[in-house]
């Protein structure tokens, strides 16, 4: 299985990677993507598959189906006119735009469950995630990078690693949380925390998964280098940067859960690469909280 390391925390990496693959194993024995997830996952990688092939996977799931139509019919495609099928809807967006949307549907599951402690839950984790989705694609249109759907689902998958901790060492999340609370003056981040008991990070976590699970490579890049950008090279780095972006923009607005954040400003340095002025970051934090609400409305059930 492919690691990343952060080089912190004082364990080998041999270590580390131990850690990291027990936890994925135990996670894989509690939640799975569903089946026709992976399915579409896979039909979408292959080169000879066939806009009719990725229909006839979706029209067997009705659920699958009223989704998929209530995303390409809502206000973030602006399709002209309502689209009442899915090879309709397909042929429109494409095959990666589905296969993103299906995945999205499948996220909301893994963030079901009840309050971890007085300061965390999985739905307040979702709501962030929500709210980042909602910057990531705010920002994407800022800048011209005409990828809605990946910059939308960037911002649900980027603390995924922090479900794999919630539901495979629970117990040590809440120690997490203790020693947070402990050092309520800010004096420790949420990655140092996790350091000192998992030993590992989420980000790492979140890489992990994201490789088990056969996610595209740019979101097991998103879920393991958010907090820091621009430690990676090449065609991923614009769109981590906007996940990372986008979450301290919904820190400062409140949204969901938002611990996870070391500080809310991010580096000088992944607004330069993202070629972002100020006026732009300004409008963008204007809309952010409507943009949540749309994205609440979108994901709900």
């Amino acid at each position: 299985m492919s690691t990343i390391s952060t080089n912190t925390g004082g364990l080998s990496n041999e270590a580390k990677k131990k850690i990291i693959c027990e936890a994925i194993d135990d996670i894989s024995h509690i939640a799975t993507l569903p089946e026709i997830t992976v399915k579409i996952i896979e039909l979408v990688e292959s080169p000879d598959s066939t806009a009719h092939d990725l229909h006839m996977v979706i029209a067997n799931d009705p659920a699958l189906s009223a989704r998929v139509l209530k995303v390409v019919n809502s206000a973030f495609y602006a399709l002209p006119g309502q689209i009442g099928s899915i090879n309709r809807a397909i042929v429109l967006l494409g095959l990666n735009a589905v296969k993103n949307i299906a995945i999205a549907a499948s996220l909301a599951k893994l963030f079901r469950g009840g309050r971890l402690c007085p300061s965390f839950s999985a739905p307040d984790l979702w709501e962030h995630s929500l709210g980042v989705a909602a910057g990531v694609r705010l920002l994407a249109d800022k800048i011209s990078l005409n990828l809605p759907d990946e910059a939308f689902l960037s911002g649900l998958i980027h603390d995924i690693g922090i479900m794999v901790e919630m539901q495979a060492r629970r117990a040590k999340l809440v120690k997490v949380f203790e020693q947070l609370n402990a050092k309520a003056d800010g004096g420790l981040t949420f990655r140092q925390a996790e350091l000192q008991v998992f030993g590992v990070t989420h980000e790492e976590l979140g890489f992990a998964l994201c490789t088990q699970w056969k996610f595209p490579k740019f979101l097991a890049h998103v879920a393991g280098y958010h907090h820091r950008p621009l430690q990676l090279e090449g065609d991923s780095q614009l769109i981590v940067s906007l996940v990372h972006v986008a979450d301290v923009l919904a820190a400062r607005h409140g949204v969901g859960y938002t611990g996870t954040v070391d500080r809310p400003e991010f580096d000088e340095g992944v607004t330069d690469v993202l070629k972002l002025t100020a006026e732009q970051l300004s409008e963008v934090e204007q809309e952010l909280p409507a943009a949540v609400e749309v994205a609440a409305q979108l994901m709900s059930s």
